[in-house]
């Protein structure tokens, strides 16, 4: 499933890039066994918004830089997209802000979910506060069973039409990749070099968290990608791997 979700009248809806095989599509998004939150601890953490609407998380990088998923950005036109930063809460406060342009990572395929990656550029700069503060890109993964945090305004469970409207975050354990492809899980060779895992049991991100942080060792560690349902268990959510894809962000946050 595509963490990845479009609200309408208060009714999740599916859209977005292709399922992977044997994935479960998935409506909506809320951050599965975790707890209500406020902007100042994740202040980094943005609501990537399709007319009007939340769709997806995402990440400040830097005052008009936002690291998302690939996926997010799938026939779309930056002119309906907009940015909330320095809120709570995605549907008011903050800074609302257009998007100017996107570019997703050229080898993102939608198949099998390599390289879902993408950095957008604002119409405008954010201002810097206790609220909206840029994350540090990962240089290396951080280790199997490292202590990591998700966030988002994703669904608190798989198929759920009920649409939280403050930030939450769970609290998990990074799985590195060759650990999420052993047979320990139910992924296999679905786990390719451009991502990394995060599990812990009754706990993950949902539909809507797409794009979002997965934060390990106060770095951006990996962007909320796709998994098989949400705390599906043997199934730990699959991320981006920042650390793998981090020269890619660098030079597209500059050309983009």
């Amino acid at each position: 499933m595509l963490k990845f979700v479009v609200l309408l009248s208060a009714v999740a809806c599916c859209m977005g890039a292709a399922i992977p095989d044997g994935m479960l599509p998935q409506l909506d998004g809320r951050i599965v066994g975790g707890v209500a939150t406020t902007i100042n601890s994740f202040p980094w953490q943005i609501s990537l918004q399709r007319s009007g609407s939340h769709s997806c998380g995402g990440s400040v990088y830097s005052a008009k830089i936002i690291v998302t998923a690939a996926h997010c950005l799938q026939s779309v036109s930056a002119s309906v997209l907009k940015v909330r930063a320095g809120s709570s809460y995605w549907s008011s406060g903050g800074t609302l802000v257009s998007v100017a342009a996107f570019k997703n990572h050229e080898g993102y395929n939608s198949k099998t979910m390599v390289n879902d990656i993408a950095v957008i550029r604002l119409s405008s700069s954010l201002t810097m506060s206790s609220t909206i503060k840029a994350i540090a890109l990962a240089s290396t993964a951080p280790a199997n069973g490292a202590a990591a945090s998700v966030s988002g305004w994703g669904t608190t469970s798989f198929g759920s039409s009920s649409v939280p409207s403050q930030l939450r975050y769970v609290d998990v354990k990074i799985v590195g990749r060759t650990q999420c492809a052993s047979s320990t899980y139910g992924y296999g060779s679905e786990i390719k070099a451009s991502m990394i895992c995060a599990y812990t049991v009754g706990k993950d991100a949902c539909q809507g968290d797409s794009g979002g942080p997965l934060v390990s060792g106060g770095v951006l560690a990996g962007v909320v990608s796709w998994g098989q349902g949400c705390a599906y268990t043997n199934y730990p959510g699959v991320y981006a791997d920042v650390a793998a894809l981090r020269s890619w962000v660098v030079s597209a946050a500059s050309s983009v």
